[in-house]
């Protein structure tokens, strides 16, 4: 690894800030990506990362991991029954959440990272419930995230269908990527049964919606199923930031 990687503490929140390696010399700014589950969908990988980097396939990313403290609160949007016995019940405090990352932890790390902080430089992902809570922000904060990645997101939460019929995308520019396993749900008798078939409805919903394909990005991973081995399979990350942070850019 050539960039800085820091293990800091802001406003009671455990994060993993990552700068690339040419952070350190000049004074460029560059992209944020917000990642969910302590950044761990980039902690595991980043020298796969800074190569792409170096191969201008992928913009130099500044990357920032926020723990969850309660995770199946803080990455819902409404409250929701368990899905078994076994399980507290889905708080539904991620309105909560997004309004701590749009409000208070960009802002702080806008003044002290050398950021472009405008929407089509910030991205916010997540794998799992970090997927769903990171497309609720679409709607939340058009205005803030410009670039949404869920990989195997949650879009068999209850409701969420149908708040992405009735909910507007109010940022056209929008670039939304959704990722999910072909074998996603399978042997699930819950709702999670339903994986596969919920990220092709939210896609579809997407492009129903008016969001141009060109701004939403649908990919089948063959062969994967919902876990954490899946969802840091090489290349899969990389993907969804290729895609939403393409090739190199001169600074704005």
């Amino acid at each position: 690894m050539n960039g800085l990687l820091r293990y800091i503490t802001v406003m009671g929140r455990d994060l993993s800030v990552y700068l690339p390696p040419e952070y350190a010399y000049g004074q460029d700014r560059f992209p944020v990506v917000y990642v969910q589950d302590g950044g761990d969908l980039f902690l595991h990988q980043i020298s796969s990362l800074e190569e792409l980097f170096s191969r201008c396939v992928i913009r130099r990313l500044i990357f920032v991991g926020i723990k969850p403290g309660r995770r199946n609160d803080e990455y819902t949007p409404w409250p929701s029954p368990a899905l078994s016995g076994r399980f507290a019940p889905f708080g539904g405090q991620g309105r909560g959440y997004l309004d701590f990352l749009a409000n208070q932890l960009k802002p702080y790390i806008d003044d002290t990272c050398r950021t472009l902080a405008s929407p089509e430089n910030t991205a916010i992902i997540g794998a799992s419930l970090g997927g769903l809570i990171s497309m609720y922000a679409a709607y939340l904060y058009p205005d803030i995230f410009g670039g949404i990645g869920s990989i195997s997101g949650s879009f068999w939460y209850e409701g969420f269908m149908d708040f992405m019929r009735t909910a507007a995308l109010a940022n056209a520019q929008q670039k939304i990527y959704l990722d999910v396993g072909t074998l996603e749900g399978a042997g699930k008798t819950n709702l999670q049964a339903a994986m596969l078939e919920k990220t092709r409805q939210a896609y579809d919903i997407l492009l129903q919606k008016g969001v141009s394909p060109d701004h939403c990005r649908l990919a089948l991973q063959a062969g994967a199923a919902h876990g954490p081995d899946f969802f840091l399979q090489p290349g899969r990350f990389q993907a969804a930031l290729q895609w939403l942070f393409p090739g190199a850019a001169v600074n704005e």
